[in-house]
């Protein structure tokens, strides 16, 4: 009884095994034929040339040491 269990077992594993490999099979030979189909008819839709990104504005220059103090103390002194 076990044994033929067993072998029933083999046998769905070696059919889907099948099953897999003719579909995968199948897909690459479709895959192949579509990348030699398609460039015939690239001229009907052309791909976009993708536009150049925006340059970033030129960030501010930093401000002196000495204005920062200087901001600071007058922060300071309004305050008291």
């Amino acid at each position: 009884m076990q044994a033929l269990i067993i072998k029933q077992g083999l046998v769905l594993m070696a059919a889907g095994m099948a099953i897999v490999f003719v579909f995968l099979y199948v897909m690459v030979l479709v895959m192949r034929l579509t990348a030699m189909v398609v460039p015939r008819f690239n001229h009907l839709l052309p791909d976009v040339a993708p536009k150049a990104p925006p340059r970033p504005a030129a960030a501010a220059p930093a401000p002196p040491d000495a204005a920062i103090a200087v901001a600071i103390a007058a922060a300071v002194a309004r305050t008291r």
